[in-house]
């Protein structure tokens, strides 16, 4: 019996009300019947832990399910997550723009919002401005600032998820260590015009393990090894294992983009050294390259908007760019042996992937690309919000903040 029930049921000790939410939620035990016979627990004890749920307004009772007995007798009555109780708040910080918006418990957008937000302007006034957009959407969807539950938000640089805080950013100068979960939670509260003690949760983590997530559970839950690479301004990648993102020991596992590669020595990248990834075949180095042969570009978005055109240079650069990308990746998927690997950002398009491909299947075993499926992005520039609201609902009704949240609320 796989998930926490399970282990608690073997260890000897009784599922909590945060386990029996865990078997509700994740479909594995949906009535009382069902709960008693995952957990062991009794009929009333069930009863009890359920009633607390009822009363945080967690769960509501659905349509009666089958009958269990073959003798006949009533429908059960089925246990469903009330998605409807609170609201989620999510931000993806890009380096020129930010995209923000309310989302329910499962992932629908309620209102969105997308406009310039320059990550060079420093984190106190990013924060600032993006918490004002967060205020605003929550007044947009119709729901009050007292329903969220928590804040994602999505940043381009490696994050020390405990803190909250980005560590050496390359691309995000000023950031370095800054405190983002009490200046967003802050500038969220004024704008809000709610008390800034009323803690709203915040958490952080890197754009491409988010988009990774994000693109991992709506898209491909059966796989159990999922890679996806954003190429915009920057390179990196996020990766998701056993259903959660992998990020090493302190938030590095994915920074590819700093990998040295052949042909790249003269090449001077953001983070101070010559010849990474980024610096030979990210959109901003794309760009430069155009920006140097006279065709007008200053980011990864422009070479974007140059590729849907047909830009004949731009069309170029970005097929050589994906055969750098390939190369590094080839190594990749030798060591992770996924089973998607997606491709995301500016440049993530059928030249780039052309290229991708060539280098990838010329260096990489054939055993390691066998069964591998080579995608681009299906939420597109959605990914890291959607993934940014399930990183907060997960850490939300994990089973052990379920009983805490529980016990704050005197239920």
């Amino acid at each position: 019996m796989p998930g926490r029930a399970a282990k608690a049921m073997r260890a000897g000790n009784q599922a909590s009300a945060g386990e029996l939410l865990a078997l509700v939620r994740s479909g594995r035990a949906t009535t009382r019947g069902a709960l008693q016979q995952a957990t062991g627990l009794s009929r009333a004890t069930v009863g009890q832990r359920l009633d607390r749920l009822f009363r945080a307004g967690w769960l509501r009772e659905g349509a009666g399910g089958p009958v269990d007995s073959p003798l006949g007798g009533r429908p059960s009555i089925t246990l469903e997550f009330d998605d409807a109780h609170a609201v989620v708040l999510a931000a993806d910080l890009d380096t020129r723009h930010a995209r923000a918006a309310v989302l329910t418990l499962t992932g629908e957008i309620l209102a969105e919002h997308m406009g310039v937000l320059v990550i060079d302007d420093g984190p106190e006034a990013v924060l600032g401005e993006l918490g004002r957009w967060l205020a605003e959407l929550v007044q947009k969807s119709g729901r009050s600032a007292a329903a969220v539950c928590g804040i994602g938000l999505a940043v381009p640089g490696p994050v020390d998820t405990d803190s909250g805080r980005v560590v050496q950013p390359p691309i995000m100068p000023g950031w370095d260590g800054y405190d983002i979960r009490g200046r967003l939670g802050r500038a969220f509260a004024e704008h809000a015009g709610t008390d800034a003690s009323a803690h709203v949760p915040v958490l952080v983590d890197n754009d491409a393990n988010l988009m990774a997530y994000g693109e991992q559970r709506t898209g491909y839950p059966g796989c159990s090894a999922f890679a996806l690479v954003k190429v915009s301004t920057g390179i990196g990648a996020g990766v998701v294992v056993g259903g959660s993102v992998y990020r090493g020991i302190d938030g590095g596992a994915g920074d590819i983009g700093h990998i040295r590669v052949p042909g790249g020595a003269d090449a001077l990248c953001k983070c101070g050294s010559y010849g990474c990834l980024a610096a030979v075949a990210s959109g901003g180095a794309v760009a430069r390259r155009l920006a140097e042969a006279g065709v007008p570009a200053a980011s990864g978005s422009d070479v974007r908007g140059l590729l849907a055109a047909g830009h004949p240079e731009a069309v170029a650069l970005a097929r050589e760019a994906g055969r750098h990308v390939g190369d590094v990746l080839a190594t990749v998927v030798t060591l992770l042996n996924p089973g998607v690997l997606m491709i995301a950002g500016d440049l993530a398009g059928t030249h780039f992937l052309t290229g991708v491909r060539e280098l990838l299947y010329q260096r990489a075993l054939p055993r390691s690309t066998a069964h591998l499926e080579v995608v681009t992005a299906r939420l597109g520039e959605r990914a890291g919000l959607v993934g940014a609201g399930a990183l907060v609902v997960e850490h939300l009704y994990a089973p052990e903040r379920v009983e805490q949240r529980l016990a704050a609320l005197g239920v």
